[in-house]
C-alpha cells in the first residue's frame, strides 16, 4: 500500500499490545490491538521514503491546506511518519505543525527532517479531547494513509475525534487506499502489518456519517518503486468540519 500507507501506519499505540483505559473510553471503549505495528515501521525507517518517492497527490492535498490557511495556523499531522513530505511542506508554509506517530524510529526521523515542528509518539486514540494527551485545537488536520492501520471498528471513532480536535470550520485532508479490507495482514517492505480499507462510496459514507462535509475528492493509481509493495488506487478527500 502506498505513498503514505504508511506515512501513517503509525498513529497507533505507544504500547505494542492490547490497551484500554481512559483514552479508550472516549474512543468508544474499544480495546486496541497494535501488536507488531510500531515494530514494523521501526524496522522500515527511512527505507519507506525510498520505496515511495513520488507523492504528487499527497503534496497537492498539502498545498490545498497551505493555500487555504494563514501563516501560524495549527495543523495536526496524524501518522506523520518521517515528516516527509507533509510536515516539511506545512512547516515551510509557515504553519504550526504537530505530528503524531506510533513508531519511535519515524518520530526520530521526523524531528531531524522538520526540527521546527513538534512530534509525539502516541496513538491516535490517546488524543481524546479532555484526556491527558489532548493536543489542543487545530485549524486543520491531515491523515495521509494513517487510518489504514486501524481496524474498521475504530475508524469512525478516529474520524469523530479528528473533528472534535478541529476548530469550527477546520479543514481535514484524508487519504486511503481503495480496498475492501478489514484488519488484514499483508507483507510490506519485508515486514508484516495489518491494514484496512474501503471502496470509495463506503469511505465517503463513513466520513460523512461522522459529520464532515466532503468538498472535493480524487483518486490516483500508484505504483511504488519497490517490488515489495503492491500497486494501489489511492483515494484523497478534502473535508471541512461544520462551523
Amino acid at each position: 500500500m502506498g505513498s503514505g500507507t504508511y506515512e501513517g501506519s503509525r498513529t497507533l499505540s505507544q504500547s505494542a499490545g492490547h490497551t484500554i483505559g481512559r483514552e479508550a473510553e472516549g474512543y468508544g471503549g474499544i480495546e486496541r490491538d497494535r501488536t507488531g505495528q510500531a515494530e514494523a515501521f521501526d524496522a522500515i525507517g527511512d527505507a519507506y521514503d525510498k520505496a515511495f518517492p513520488h507523492k504528487e497527490a499527497q503534496l497537492a492535498a498539502g498545498e490545498w491546506l497551505t493555500t487555504s490557511l494563514p501563516a501560524g495556523s495549527r495543523v495536526l499531522d496524524l501518522g506523520c511518519g518521517t515528516g516527509l513530505p507533509t510536515a516539511r511542506q506545512l512547516a515551510d508554509a509557515g504553519l504550526d505543525v504537530v505530528g503524531v506517530d506510533l513508531s519511535a524510529s519515524m518520530i526520530a526521523l521526523a524531528r531531524q527532517h522538520v526540527p521546527e515542528a513538534v512530534f509525539h509518539q502516541l496513538d491516535i486514540a490517546d488524543l481524546v479531547p479532555g484526556g491527558p494527551h489532548d493536543p489542543g485545537r487545530f485549524h486543520a488536520a491531515t491523515a495521509f494513509f494513517s487510518l489504514l492501520m486501524l481496524p474498521r471498528r475504530e475508524i469512525p471513532y478516529a474520524l469523530r475525534m479528528v473533528g472534535e480536535l478541529l476548530l469550527p470550520g477546520g479543514l481535514f485532508a484524508l487519504s486511503m487506499v481503495e480496498a475492501d479490507a478489514d484488519d488484514v495482514a499483508i507483507s510490506f517492505l519485508g515486514n508484516t502489518i495489518r491494514v484496512s480499507g474501503y471502496l470509495r462510496d463506503d469511505l465517503r459514507k463513513v466520513v460523512q456519517d461522522q459529520g464532515f462535509e466532503i468538498i472535493d475528492e480524487s483518486s490516483y493509481p500508484y505504483a511504488p518503486a519497490s517490488t515489495d509493495a503492491r500497486p494501489e488506487e489511492q483515494l484523497f478527500l478534502r473535508c471541512r468540519w461544520p462551523v
